[in-house]
């Protein structure tokens, strides 16, 4: 019968026998006998393999344990989760006894008027551990203030917190249905603005003002001499504009075409000095014509 070699290949029983063992005080070659070879030359290691214990009892004791394994795992899921939360509260408070706890959150291009608000937002307490904030959930709880366009928080270790916001422009008092709210240069109203403190703002009126204003204003402020006099800006019709002045006079202005209309009215100036003189009412819609009605004359 053929015999089996342990983690080797078969050798037939009809092959040549081993040599002898070599006599008493011979030298011994090749090696010793008692390295640990295999038939086919295969290290230690390697045949180390095929000595696995492979047998039904060994896989399900293996498949056992790793359901039991498993079945730990998810029973003890949300515990695991209460373990790590108590292991980073703890390594948070270290750190908070070695210097790095919040003492001051410093906050960068806020105006005295939407300061408190942002402020507020931030929502941190002195003395926690600095390490523990979340940054992101800062920066969008400020920018959930009316004021704020973007904001950028940044950690300074070891104690202070920077908050640096960008807020929305202040461009215009936009008059509606008998209230005033300030709006930014999209028309977009900014909530908790105060009117009473941008007397300076330009003041616009009507349906459609606070989102056509960003196109009309930029062209009267580059025509000082006539910003300095404009009192209000009134929409009509959600088309074109009435330009009022402080003296009473008003500016018809066309739907299309707005600067070459202003550019005619500097002509005039120039020639007449037109808005130093009065005058009740300036048509330039139409085109190829302008119509001046002097202070004082009759309807």
């Amino acid at each position: 019968m053929p015999a089996v070699v342990r983690g080797g290949r078969r050798q037939s029983s009809n092959q040549a026998p081993r040599k002898s063992a070599p006599r008493k005080g011979a030298p011994r070659r090749g090696g010793s006998r008692n390295a640990p070879r295999n038939a086919s030359g295969t290290p230690g290691k390697m045949a180390a393999l095929g000595r696995l214990d492979l047998s039904p009892r060994a896989v399900i004791i293996s498949f056992v344990a790793g359901v039991v394994l498993v079945g730990v795992v998810l029973f003890t899921g949300a515990r695991a989760d209460r373990i790590g939360a108590s292991v980073s509260n703890g390594v948070n408070s270290q750190l908070a006894g070695m210097g790095l706890a919040l003492n001051r959150v410093h906050v960068t291009g806020a105006s005295d008027e939407a300061r408190p608000a942002i402020q507020a937002a931030i929502d941190l307490q002195r003395g926690q551990p600095i390490t523990a904030v979340d940054l992101d959930a800062v920066r969008a709880s400020v920018e959930q203030v009316g004021w704020v366009r973007s904001a950028r928080v940044v950690r300074l270790l070891p104690d202070t917190l920077v908050v640096s916001v960008v807020e929305h422009d202040r461009l215009a008092v936009w008059q509606t249905g008998g209230r005033n709210y300030v709006v930014d240069g999209a028309g977009q109203v900014i909530p908790g603005a105060d009117p009473g403190r941008y007397p300076r703002l330009p003041l616009v009126v009507g349906t459609g003002a606070a989102e056509a204003a960003s196109d009309i204003l930029p062209l009267l402020r580059q025509r000082p001499r006539l910003m300095t006099r404009v009192e209000a800006l009134v929409r009509v019709d959600e088309r074109r504009w009435d330009v009022r002045l402080r003296d009473g006079g008003v500016i018809q202005l066309p739907a299309a075409n707005q600067e070459a209309a202003l550019i005619q009215l500097d002509s005039m100036d120039q020639r007449e000095r037109l808005l130093d003189l009065g005058f009740d009412r300036v048509d330039l819609r139409a085109p190829d014509a302008v119509a001046v009605r002097p202070a004082g004359a009759s309807a």
